[in-house]
């Protein structure tokens, strides 16, 4: 992912999911940034879909120097296809989410729980029979 340099001085709001066709921020919430000299919008990227074993996820991301800021969408039925060693706060926004640790230990989020694992601390993969919708920090 490419870091794009910003004016440290400003403020960086992303708006997840604006459209410049349609929608209440398009026509309030940009126009109202783009007029006060502390903010400015910063862009998400949006990625295509990463199929796991089974299912697919969907990103949108927003890199902050070595901060990487996810929202990401799982399919119903999908299955991480790797064992992760990257550190993540993760926060359940919808659906429900299973996380296995390579120790064969097992954690369940649903909307409005969250859980942190470090880098290099404990191998882990995820999947949701019903779908998730995760707010990940990393």
């Amino acid at each position: 992912m490419e870091d794009t340099v910003a004016d440290s001085s400003k403020i960086r709001v992303g708006i997840v999911g604006l459209s410049p066709q349609r929608g209440f921020a398009s026509i309030a919430h940009v126009p109202a940034l783009h007029a006060l000299s502390d903010f400015e919008i910063a862009a998400d990227q949006v990625h295509p879909e990463r199929a796991g074993e089974a299912g697919v996820a969907r990103s949108r991301t927003q890199q902050f120097g070595p901060v990487r800021v996810r929202l990401v969408e799982y399919s119903a039925g999908y299955r991480a296809d790797h064992w992760c060693q990257k550190g993540h706060i993760l926060f359940c926004v919808a659906g429900e989410l299973e996380t296995e640790l390579a120790d064969g230990r097992q954690f369940r989020l649903s909307p409005g729980m969250s859980y942190q694992v470090a880098d290099n601390a404990e191998p882990h993969r995820s999947r949701t029979a019903m779908g998730a919708t995760l707010f990940i920090v990393d």
